[in-house]
């Protein structure tokens, strides 16, 4: 079945109420799929979304209730003894952190897995991230983990490793706006990124469902565009203030002497070591480019990186601006 030859299928989605879930369930629907979105009993950020909310974000959609952690209410609360054809996961640990990362991003992954194979399934879209191409944190091992679970489970799938997302790099606006400076590391050229947004990441992911040629491949994915160095977004965001240019530049050395105190501490009190993890995902984004690596090359590489698309970083900075949109960035702020 290619572009344009698309039958009804019945879809189970976890991870639905985060900001890619919530579109990509939408496109799915305007497909005209059946979708059933597997939901926390108090779901979204800080557990604001009772059921009755999820309902109402997901208009002709079936929305059901239960632990994707939990392998009985996989099976008997979501897919209720009924075939699927679909498993599309946006599902993804909220701080990234060695716990949470095995428990969400791995075993909860490899849980619905299984049930999704009892239940018919024969098809899965993952939505991973790019970052994994270069693993040095905890959450990074275990995307990894089941994205090889997944290759080998003798399914389809599409495996969707996204650059960074707008909301992601949205987090300097308010103090900028407030008259503070825009952050940096380094001179604020040491990384670059091709944003993608919730919207054109969302209809992505729908079409790999249909889509034969993104059928069993791994699928780095940016939005439109040349790259965007840091120094860039802060330049256009002052630019759409209409303000001169106001950088602060952060040595990488301090998040370095940050991390080995974090991680000293953490042996004595364990919450700290967890700190220290949050620190290092604080570095790994401040060092490492969301593009595409060329490992016979040793670098990343902007045109390598697909693109895809119309939204762009700076159309939404330019509402966010004028108040006309906003970020939910929960547990993923850095700013």
């Amino acid at each position: 079945m290619g572009v344009g030859a698309i039958s009804p299928l019945r879809i189970f989605v976890i991870g639905a109420t985060g900001t890619i879930g919530q579109v990509t369930v939408r496109a799915l629907l305007l497909k005209g799929h059946e979708v059933v979105c597997f939901v926390r009993p108090h779901a979204g950020v800080g557990g604001r979304l009772s059921p009755q909310d999820c309902s109402k974000l997901f208009p002709g959609a079936t929305v059901r209730v239960g632990d994707v952690r939990d392998a009985a209410s996989l099976t008997h609360d979501g897919f209720c003894g009924e075939r699927f054809d679909v498993l599309v996961s946006c599902l993804a640990s909220r701080t990234g952190t060695p716990k949470d990362a095995w428990a969400i991003d791995h075993q909860a992954q490899i849980t619905t897995l299984e049930a999704a194979k009892a239940a018919g399934v024969t098809q899965v879209v993952l939505l991973s991230a790019i970052c994994v191409q270069k693993p040095l944190l905890a959450f990074q091992h275990a995307k990894l983990a089941f994205e090889k679970a997944l290759i080998e489970s003798g399914l389809t799938w599409s495996i969707v490793r996204a650059t960074a997302f707008f909301k992601s790099l949205s987090g300097q606006i308010e103090r900028v706006k407030a008259g503070k400076p825009f952050l940096i590391f380094g001179n604020g050229t040491l990384t670059a990124c091709k944003p993608i947004s919730d919207n054109d990441l969302g209809k992505y992911l729908a079409g790999c469902v249909d889509d034969v040629s993104r059928h069993n491949r791994v699928l780095p994915i940016g939005g439109p565009g040349d790259a965007i160095t840091p120094r860039q977004q802060g330049e256009k965001l002052f630019e759409l203030l209409g303000r001169p240019p106001h950088f602060r530049q952060v040595p990488v050395a301090l998040l370095d002497t940050i991390i080995a105190v974090l991680s000293l501490l953490g042996r004595v009190v364990p919450p700290l070591a967890d700190k220290a993890e949050l620190a290092r995902i604080g570095r790994y984004y401040a060092t490492e480019s969301m593009l595409v690596w060329d490992g016979a090359a040793g670098g990343y590489d902007a045109s390598a990186t697909p693109s895809s698309g119309s939204d762009t970083l700076f159309d939404f900075y330019d509402r966010q601006v004028r108040g006309e949109a906003a970020a939910e960035r929960g547990d993923h702020a850095v700013f």
